[in-house]
């Protein structure tokens, strides 16, 4: 294991949670979906097997959580086969660099994603004047430094395979960062689709503590290509998914997902873009 692998220097708890912090929800025999505060980890293989992959890591110092759920679903001492991030905000790798020195096990994200992954890039800055609540107005408080996971990440393999999980492929899903990935399973239609879209107004402070159901776009504080999220909710809607992980809210599926992901995409100006904001462009 590189031995320089380290957390950003910003990387700290952040004091937010939800009604649905610690709880875990079952989709599918072997797709699971388990809140860490206002963020959502996905474990995707039977309950205890030992093949495995963990999806995202949650929120700074959430490792110990993790590992207990992880032990938890599939037994004393287990660990996955890799670790699958749909992107590299911080609340999606907050744990990572401890779970890969406990875990040692490899990492993969989009080759655009590897420099906010390998301490090279950090991310804009979140956009505290965009149009919405009180959680834009704290994002200029959240982690913005890039986690350096040095040669324990690699980039998915180009041909849309998923190491580890050959029923599923990932699907380039940019807006909300430049190397967004939703991994998708064709026979039954098992939409992880990260931030790409989420369940929940996450930039509404009470709807994230109560995590009040609404199909919605990515949070708008860390969303910086609105057109691009735009697109990628068209090609996650044309997939027609029958159930849905998101990074925050609930898990959706049948008739709630179709009908209000198929009303997002044809009034994501309306829904999604705000009015206002650094990175709004309305032309």
């Amino acid at each position: 294991m590189d031995k320089q692998i380290e957390q950003g220097n910003d990387y700290h708890y952040i004091p937010v949670t939800s009604v649905g912090s610690g709880v875990g929800v079952e989709v599918a025999p072997d797709l699971y979906s388990y809140t860490i505060q206002i963020v959502n980890i996905g474990l995707v293989g039977q309950r205890d097997s030992k093949e495995f992959v963990l999806i995202d890591t949650g929120m700074p110092e959430s490792a110990g959580e993790i590992i207990a759920v992880t032990e938890e679903r599939f037994g004393a001492n287990s660990r996955p086969k890799a670790i699958i991030l749909t992107h590299g905000h911080f609340d999606h790798v907050g744990a990572v660099v401890d779970l890969v020195k406990h875990w040692n096990v490899p990492v993969y994200a989009h080759e655009l994603e590897l420099p906010f992954l390998t301490g090279q890039m950090s991310y804009p800055e979140p956009d505290a004047t965009v149009e919405g609540g009180a959680v834009a107005k704290m994002s200029p408080f959240f982690p913005i430094e890039p986690v350096n996971l040095g040669d324990q990440v690699q980039a998915l393999p180009a041909d849309g395979t998923v190491p580890h999980l050959p029923d599923f492929r990932w699907i380039h899903t940019p807006g909300h960062s430049p190397g967004h990935v939703s991994l998708f399973r064709d026979k039954d239609r098992s939409l992880i689709a990260g931030d790409a879209f989420v369940t929940v107004k996450q930039d509404s402070l009470y709807k994230v503590f109560t995590q009040e159901v609404e199909i919605n776009g990515p949070p708008r504080y860390l969303t910086t290509d609105w057109p691009a999220a735009w697109d990628s909710v068209k090609k996650l809607a044309a997939l027609n998914p029958s159930v849905a992980i998101c990074g925050h809210g609930m898990p959706v599926s049948g008739e709630l997902l179709s009908r209000n992901l198929e009303k997002l995409v044809k009034q994501f100006d309306q829904i999604a873009i705000p009015d206002y904001g650094k990175y709004v462009n309305k032309h």
